[in-house]
């Protein structure tokens, strides 16, 4: 019977999850559809303003044409008309001389002859009809005006769509995920000596395999990518998966996207448990400070309202600090007494993870490292077999110690700005590191029996925290050659607690 329960409830999940691809898909699809109407819509539109533009230069270039005509036609005709004006002047006068002379041959009196005849060729000489040119100044010809756009309208008739890039493929063998970045690397299928640039976009999700359409964030955009690879770096890891996906662009258009792909983005993400806290800390998601007044103004506005809503009903001696929302109460109290501890809000169970922790120039002590969930409410980290940390000391005189179980460790090298926690669960190792240079300060040896929650510890000053982050590389690299090197701190390790 309940090995039949245990095979219903895998083929149960195993339908829930098809149920959910399929659905996925076919919310892909009407994605799809609705950008398929949407886009041919809009480039409807846009090839109707492009022939408008064409339709619109043609008119300018025609009507430019026609201005030169007129002008040409105007220019000869005005050439044209003064020349037979100024001919038919010429005419009439000529003619008139014609008929004087005509009637000088008939005057018989010598002297008024000679006279007339002397009349005659001065009028000659000075006649405009012999001073006329007889060659029209300009032609009929309107040849230099015609046109020919054979070759225009052979180039219209090879308009076409734009040549569209095809889509690249992205190499998840090729791409990398280390140190809080990603590289990602692409090619083309075929070769596309047009392309100018790429575009890639990214976003962030909890869910493995193709994208979703639904509930998930933007893609992010980062374009004018002028290789096929390009890395992403500084992230914070605050998602399981990061989705990527690219495409080519040409001086004109961008093509299509490649197929999307999936890389893993998997790091420990924790805040502060202000549920946890001390009431002399004043704890906000991943800062904590050191708060003197012990949250007693909050608490006596707190009581206020509710002695105001609640008369008969007798309020509780402590409330939230700051901005802090009431808090659930575990099995166990607050931190109190010189416990000003907090610890985070996400436990250690297995694996190897990663955080840092960066305190305030004027912070007077503070604690950084894990412990137990049942690490009790008067308990400091380190001074029981149920934490394990590095404490810094700035008050009276400075010190940089490892502690646990109520023993130190004197630690001789310069406190970091930054201080890195590594923690491998399985293999019972939490180590410290200059977050900076990545110089290990110092490591524990132990075995874990129950899950770890980060803690922390602070006294006058506050620490800020990073999470969301891999384990560096030159960690890894570091652990590997630490098993040797840490024999002078072995008054410390090799500690096995329940």
């Amino acid at each position: 019977m309940d090995s039949q329960k245990e095979a219903l409830q895998r083929i149960i999940s195993t339908l829930a999850n098809k149920n959910d691809e399929i659905q996925n898909f076919v919310d892909t699809l009407n994605h799809t559809l609705k950008g398929v109407q949407e886009n041919s819509s809009n480039i409807l539109s846009e090839l109707d303003e492009e022939f408008d533009s064409l339709y619109s230069i043609l008119d300018e270039v025609k009507e430019s044409m026609i201005n030169c005509i007129k002008q040409e036609q105007a220019r000869k005709s005005q050439e044209l008309q003064s020349q037979i004006s100024q001919c038919n002047n010429a005419l009439e006068n000529s003619e008139e001389l014609l008929e004087f002379a005509t009637r000088s041959l008939d005057i018989k009196e010598p002297e008024e002859f000679s006279k007339a005849a002397r009349q005659i060729k001065d009028r000659v000489t000075m006649a405009s009809a012999f001073r006329l040119s007889l060659k029209p100044k300009v032609s009929d010809n309107m040849t230099h005006l015609m046109v020919d756009f054979s070759q225009e309208r052979q180039m219209l008739q090879t308009l076409k769509f734009l040549p569209v890039p095809k889509a690249p493929e992205i190499d998840p063998v090729e791409c990398l995920v280390a140190d809080n970045s990603v590289t990602v690397a692409w090619r083309m299928l075929e070769e596309d000596n047009k392309i100018d640039h790429f575009i890639l976009e990214h976003r962030k999700t909890n869910f493995d395999g193709l994208p979703r359409v639904k509930d998930e964030r933007c893609w992010e955009i980062i374009d004018n990518i002028k290789g096929t690879e390009y890395t992403l770096s500084g992230l914070k890891f605050d998602s399981k998966y990061m989705n990527f996906r690219v495409r080519a662009c040409n001086k004109a258009v961008a093509g299509e996207y490649s197929d999307p792909v999936t890389l893993e983005t998997k790091a420990l993400n924790f805040n502060l448990d202000n549920s946890s806290s001390h009431l002399n800390l004043k704890v906000e998601d991943t800062c904590v400070e050191w708060d003197p007044t012990g949250g007693k103004g909050q608490e006596s506005k707190m009581k206020g309202k509710e002695n105001k809503g609640r008369s008969g009903t007798p309020s509780p001696k402590r409330t939230s600090v700051g901005s802090r929302p009431p808090a659930v109460r575990g099995s166990r109290d607050r931190f109190t007494g010189e416990s000003y501890t907090v610890l985070g809000d996400t436990a250690i169970e297995s694996g190897q993870h990663y955080w840092e922790v960066k305190a305030q120039k004027d912070c007077k002590s503070y604690s950084v490292g894990v412990a137990y969930k049942t690490l009790g409410k008067f308990d400091q980290l380190g001074k029981t077999n149920t934490s394990w940390c590095i404490h810094v000391n700035n008050w009276l005189q400075n010190t940089f110690a490892a502690k646990h179980n109520n023993k130190v460790k004197a630690l001789d090298v310069t406190v970091p700005e930054k201080i890195g926690v590594f923690c491998d669960f399985d293999g019972g190792q939490l180590s410290f590191y200059d977050a900076n240079s990545k110089q290990l300060l110092y490591s524990f040896k132990t075995k874990f029996t129950q899950p770890v929650l980060p803690g922390f510890m602070v006294w006058c000053g506050g620490l800020s925290l990073s999470t969301g982050m891999q384990v560096p590389s030159a960690v890894r690299t570091l652990q590997k050659s630490e098993n040797g090197m840490t024999g002078s701190a072995s008054s410390l390790n090799n500690v096995v607690t329940q």
